[in-house]
């Protein structure tokens, strides 16, 4: 219906319902001091005489009442979401999400000995842990089976806040939905806290080197356990996956959530991790108990000449402006093997080079403290 077919009326309100193959329409009048129409119904009008535009039979016409949106909207019975929901996933045309649904008890059994696996995430007052401090700390506390790669029994969970005594700032409270009211006169449970990381064998994180350091300053427990990156030690785009961003990766397992609230945020990271990788068919979980038993380096090519700059940005090395010194970070003994024979050739033109070594276990990686020094020779 075009907007000049209604330049008479105020208001116009349709309730549309099909019932079989009978349309009914009702209709709500409200007509302005200006209109062409009688303020009164006459239940005598034809079709003809609305001159609404519309070609619809009308028989035995009945005065309308208004009626209220919700209840002409009623049905008879829910219908079956999730059974719609199966059937269009299904369907090669169409994705289908779903809320995130936190698992408190895998009713599976192990199969094998089981790891004690910390999965966590903090909410800040920023960037620095030299300066911001934590304003939420959530922890899942989960056994892992080694066979399977699968959590089993239950899910031990802590969710605090804590005041960290300056202002929230704003962005930091837009994004989270934490204010200072919120955590005003709140403390961190370090009881609980170091209760679940009593028996624990490794933490994981979804960007251990911002948690890392934040969660050691607050409790000198984290600093005596392995860590492990759920970001950077799976190497996502090899994966298939495009992102390596916490939702994205929900996402691409069909599942949303509310994120940036540190409990809700770890559950997202548990369903990830479960799900088999592509690449070996293992799970997240196993890939990361894995990493956590072998030790990483970070190569320092020492004294590389200038016009090498740009080879080694393009293999994804990183210049350290205080050391003045390219780097990057091989996560085992045959990738520094490879990459040292790499630098020798494209860096070094073959010549002799001496270079820095920067070797890394899991209970040193992605803190601030430094792994063992060492240097080799090219």
């Amino acid at each position: 219906m075009k907007c000049s077919k209604l330049h008479f009326l105020d208001k116009m309100n349709y309730v549309a319902t099909i019932s079989g193959e009978l349309l009914h329409i009702f209709a709500a009048w409200d007509f302005g001091a200006h209109s062409r129409l009688s303020h009164s119904w006459n239940p005598d009008l034809t079709p003809s005489q609305l001159p609404l535009g519309l070609d619809l039979p009308i028989s035995n016409p009945v005065k309308p009442t208004p009626v209220p949106r919700r209840a002409a909207q009623k049905t008879k019975g829910l219908p079956d979401l999730p059974g719609m929901a199966d059937q269009l996933a299904r369907h090669p045309d169409y994705r289908v999400l779903r809320r995130l649904v936190p698992v408190t008890h895998f009713a599976r059994s192990g199969a094998g000995p089981l790891l004690k696996m910390v999965i966590l995430d903090t909410e800040t007052t920023g960037l620095s842990h030299a300066k911001d401090r934590i304003i939420e700390l959530a922890m899942l506390r989960v056994d892992v089976d080694t066979l399977t790669g699968l959590p089993v029994g239950d899910v031990q969970i802590y969710d605090g806040l804590e005041d960290p005594g300056q202002p929230i700032p704003e962005e930091v409270s837009h994004i989270t939905g934490i204010s200072d009211d919120m955590v005003r006169g709140q403390a961190l449970d370090m009881a609980r806290v170091e209760a679940l990381l009593a028996d624990a064998d490794f933490v994981v994180a979804h960007n251990a080197g911002f948690d890392r350091p934040f969660c050691e300053a607050r409790c000198p427990g984290f600093a005596a356990l392995p860590w492990a990156c759920s970001f950077a030690d799976i190497e996502w785009k090899k994966e298939g996956r495009s992102s390596a961003k916490l939702e994205h990766l929900a996402l691409h397992q069909g599942l949303f959530y509310e994120a940036h609230r540190a409990e809700v945020d770890c559950h997202a990271l548990l369903a990830v991790l479960m799900a088999a990788l592509p690449s070996d068919g293992k799970t997240g979980l196993a890939r990361l108990a894995g990493t956590v038993a072998s030790p990483s380096y970070r190569l320092l090519a020492t004294q590389a000449p200038f016009d090498a700059k740009d080879a080694l940005k393009a293999r994804a090395y990183r210049w350290d402006a205080e050391k003045r010194v390219w780097h990057t970070r091989l996560k085992d003994e045959a990738q520094l093997a490879a990459e040292c024979e790499w630098l020798k050739t494209a860096v070094y033109g073959g010549r002799g080079a001496t270079v820095h070594l920067e070797k890394m276990d899991a209970c040193v990686k992605y803190s601030t403290r430094a792994g063992a020094l060492s240097e080799r020779q090219l």
